[in-house]
């Protein structure tokens, strides 16, 4: 049968991924992922390298996170001899591929090591900072390629890179600006007569510029060029440098730097690749742009000091890096660090760090979050929710920062409905608002999140001043779930792939814990107590779960669609009352819920409900955290995070991590189809809601970073 052949295949492939064990002679540490990042700060900034191509890295290519091929190639020349490192075209003359030793990667490093013949052992460095308490560092547009060279014997050495107008987005329209000063050299990619805040099909911004730089240290010569690849590649090959020319950017060009190490046996360079928007955002028809642009306003100003700032940045790197493995292995075990480690550039990668573009005021903070792949929504509450727990956890300031959007617009009174709003733009960077009303309406969802969302910022830094200055907004959101969260009309949840349904258990819960956070947080007992009386028809009394009371139910009451016994959802929205200590559910409900799951674990995970053959990763996260500390919990929690990872390493995905996967062979009956794979991804990549796999870590307490 096609799934027991498919069950072996994901068997055979998860021995491969475990960390030490050689795959095509190269060893990957700690494991071999779906996709590396390369160089990921920002939703315009998202370079990968497929887990699968990894093995010949030499002539891999690069892709941006929707998965289009990026040009970038890396070679290098050791005694005259030209060696393909990364990208280089398989047929490039007069070059050998370098051999790929080993991969590691890290929560802001991607390093792969790799063998020219016997002459030298080269090392790629691949490092996006994340830094979210240095403003400054944290929203600088650009990443590190650091190569590192041990050679042999004493040989002079020079490396090369190139890009070319696949990171504009736009083919035949590019302009090449080069500038050299300073110290800095850097070339600038741009689409000709583009419009602002736009994007093309492909989730590419259009608007910015793309940069590739260098800047001159002792030791180390600068030359650049432009031109068609095979001339400006042969040329370095024969020369080991460039002849400094460049001319007006024609299609199919690339513009290039190399540096020349001199004559040595070991050495480094290190090369900025960027994507540049100096009106980074529309904010209600105000421009934003990144924080940094306060001490750096010019791109060379703020390129230069990026490389004067990789010391300390490494230096940090190392530590958060070292201080995470050790925190995730004492939480939940190394499966768990495995996937703590993939999860953290992409989360903190699909924002952006923001001040008024005219102002340049540092005390005026906002974080934009693109929706990601599902729809390109910007600041959307219920992306917000489940990625959440990066934040508590590594910075929770950022929480503030990402709300302080959404609640300026509402408190203007321009978003009219009674309860929260679902996103604050239809497409990232634009984010314009909703003022004709039309949006995804998820009413207790996004009510909820809301409520929580405040709750775990306060609660983690103590700003109840703030708390106080949006509480009428607060109170509001608070109020209708007093009378929509119970008696709940046919709507949308967070997965709304699956369709409207009235009375969702899940949502009830939500409603439920979201009262009594409210009530806690602002003194208001007569709310604590409509949401203890909620959870106490839901669970004391059983309206929301089965006639054996075993699991909860989808639907509670009568006349519904997904209200029978056999029907069940993953509760992940109970996670919030284990985490703030709330009391709105008791013991014997997570102890229920600890006893329920395994008997759903199906071939490749737990279906995330009774309708769909699928699973999510953050959402399982979410579960295995809430009952954790339960009877039975941590085997719970260990089988969710052992589901995940072994999804992350099966060997079948090659998108930057996505958060959905097929853990049952599907069938008519479910949201899903009788042709899904077992194992395989569905649709989603890199999207920064990966940030809820922090739920177990975040049960330590916030700020721990």
């Amino acid at each position: 049968m096609a799934w027991m052949f498919s069950s072996l295949l994901q068997v055979s492939l998860f021995c491969l991924a475990i960390s030490g064990v050689s795959v095509s002679g190269a060893t990957f540490s700690p494991v071999l992922p779906p996709s590396y990042p390369l160089a990921v700060r920002n939703p315009y900034l998202s370079a990968w390298v497929p887990g699968n191509q990894v093995a010949n890295l030499a002539t891999a290519t690069p892709q941006f996170w929707q998965g289009q091929n990026l040009t970038w190639s890396v070679l290098a020349r050791v005694g005259g001899t030209t060696y393909k490192l990364f990208g280089a075209p398989a047929a490039l003359s007069s070059s050998v591929a370098a051999t790929l030793m080993s991969a590691e990667y890290t929560s802001s490093h991607s390093v792969f090591t790799l063998a020219a013949r016997d002459v030298a052992t080269f090392t790629l460095d691949f490092f996006s900072p994340v830094s979210p308490k240095n403003y400054v560092r944290q929203s600088l547009p650009f990443s590190y390629l650091t190569v590192s060279v041990d050679a042999k014997t004493a040989s002079k050495v020079q490396i090369y890179s190139d890009i070319d107008e696949t990171w504009t987005g736009q083919s035949g329209a590019t302009v090449s600006t080069f500038t050299k000063s300073g110290g800095v050299t850097l070339f600038q990619l741009s689409v000709n007569g583009a419009v602002q805040y736009s994007e093309n099909a492909r989730s590419q911004a259009l608007w910015g510029q793309t940069i590739l730089g260098a800047k001159a240290s002792t030791g180390i010569t600068i030359t650049h060029g432009s031109g068609t690849p095979s001339a400006i590649r042969a040329e370095f090959a024969s020369n080991g440098s460039l002849s400094n020319a460049a001319p007006a950017f024609a299609t199919g060009n690339v513009v290039a730097i190399s540096q020349g190490l001199g004559s040595i046996t070991s050495g480094s360079v290190t090369f900025g690749i960027g994507y540049v928007r100096e009106a980074a955002i529309n904010y209600l028809g105000n421009a934003r742009t990144g924080y940094y642009r306060a001490q750096y306003p010019d791109t060379l100003s703020a390129l230069s000091f990026f490389f004067d700032d990789y010391a300390d940045a490494l230096s940090e790197s190392k530590t958060s890096d070292s201080l995470l493995v050790q925190k995730a292995v004492a939480a939940a075990g190394t499966n768990y660090s495995d996937i703590l480690l993939l999860t953290t550039r992409q989360a903190y990668g699909g924002s952006d760090l923001t001040i008024p573009n005219d102002t340049l005021n540092t005390s005026d903070i906002m974080v934009f979050l693109k929706e990601i792949s599902s729809d390109g929504n910007v600041n959307t509450l219920d992306v917000l929710f489940p990625a959440f727990p990066i934040w508590y956890v590594m910075s929770p300031e950022y929480l503030r920062f990402l709300l302080e959007p959404i609640l300026q617009y509402l408190e203007t009174g321009r978003w009219k409905q009674p309860f929260a709003i679902h996103d604050i733009g239809t497409h990232y960077p634009n984010a314009t608002g909703h003022d004709d009303q039309v949006e995804e309406d998820m009413p207790v969802e996004e009510s909820g999140n809301l409520i929580l969302l405040a709750y775990a910022y306060i609660t983690a830094t103590g700003n109840t001043a703030w708390g106080q200055d949006y509480l009428s907004i607060f109170t509001k959101y608070a109020d209708y779930l007093v009378t929509g969260g119970l008696n709940e009309p046919v709507q949308l949840a967070t997965n709304d792939c699956c369709g409207p349904l009235a009375n969702q258990t899940n949502l009830a819960i939500k409603a439920a814990i979201a009262l009594n956070a409210y009530g806690k947080l602002f003194g208001a007992e007569n709310y604590s107590s409509v949401g203890l009386s909620f959870a106490n028809q839901l669970f004391t009394n059983g309206l929301g779960l089965d006639s054996a009371k075993t699991h909860f139910k989808l639907q509670y009451g009568s006349n519904v669609t997904y209200g029978k016994d056999s029907d069940y959802a993953v509760v992940f929205n109970i996670f919030p009352d284990i985490l703030f200590n709330l009391g709105t559910f008791p013991s014997s409900a997570f102890d229920m819920l600890a006893s329920y799951y395994p008997t759903q674990q199906g071939q490749a995970g737990v279906p995330l409900d009774s309708r769909v053959d699928w699973s999510s990763t953050f959402w399982t996260h979410w579960a295995g955290a809430a009952g954790a500390k339960q009877t039975g919990g941590v085997e719970v929690r260990d089988m969710f995070i052992d589901n995940v990872w072994a999804f992350m390493t099966n060997g079948m995905n090659t998108p930057p991590f996505s958060d959905r996967w097929f853990a049952v062979p599907g069938s008519g009956g479910l949201i899903g189809g009788t042709g899904d794979v077992v194992g395989a991804f569905d649709t989603w990549r890199n999207r920064p809601v990966v940030g809820g796999h922090f739920a177990v870590l975040a049960l330590d307490g916030p700020g721990q970073f």
